[in-house]
């Protein structure tokens, strides 16, 4: 069954394989997550299952929100997210969604926002090779040139430049899950994955 969760970061750590091998690896907390509304091809265009995550108090949610799942007698959710499936005769409203439904040595995809910089310089955030270091070069992390003079007279737009680093929504594909804790929610998958340690993150298989 293909399925959709989200859950929380719980962070990083190192396990050691049968032949001893370090593997790094990522401890993710995921779901419960409730099934709070179904998109069907004929009312909607396409086939989705909606799942919420985190209950919390009424009065975290505007009006909208709260309308929107007391509708099917949903509780109040912090999280929603759409999932899109192959089909919809597994799911119903009001369905819990855990990781008992998740297989070991079955591959994921992770999406999770990455960790903000800031506003970094040109070197960082690009990448971009430095100037000489030695006496007399005042040249040592500027950008350079960022165009030129009467022709065009303009700078082409996507130049890339100093600005904000980080802090985006980053999708990792085809980690391995390595083992399941199904008493506390938990998976461990093989390698990083995008986010600080509390951090929600989104899985989906492909």
């Amino acid at each position: 069954m293909k399925i959709g969760l989200l859950g929380k970061k719980i962070g990083m750590t190192q396990i050691f394989d049968q032949q001893g091998k370090a593997l790094p690896v990522t401890i993710l907390e995921l779901g419960p997550c409730l099934v709070t509304k179904i998109r069907n091809l004929e009312s909607h265009g396409y086939q989705a299952i909606q799942v919420g995550y985190i209950k919390v108090k009424s009065n975290k949610l505007n009006k909208a929100e709260i309308g929107h799942l007391e509708k099917d007698n949903i509780p109040p959710l912090k999280y929603l997210k759409e999932y899109k499936v192959n089909s919809l005769k597994n799911f119903k409203i009001g369905k819990w969604i855990t990781v008992k439904d998740l297989e070991i040595n079955q591959n994921i995809s992770i999406s999770g926002t990455s960790i903000g910089k800031g506003f970094t310089g040109c070197t960082k955030r690009h990448k971009f090779s430095r100037g000489p270091m030695s006496h007399g070069s005042k040249n040592h992390r500027q950008p350079g040139s960022i165009g030129a003079g009467t022709t065009p007279g303009k700078v082409f737009a996507g130049k890339k430049m100093a600005g904000r680093m980080g802090g985006q929504k980053i999708t990792i594909q085809n980690l391995k899950i390595l083992d399941i804790k199904t008493d506390q929610n938990i998976i461990i998958v093989k390698g990083s994955v995008p986010g600080k340690p509390g951090n929600i993150v989104s899985i989906h298989q492909k």
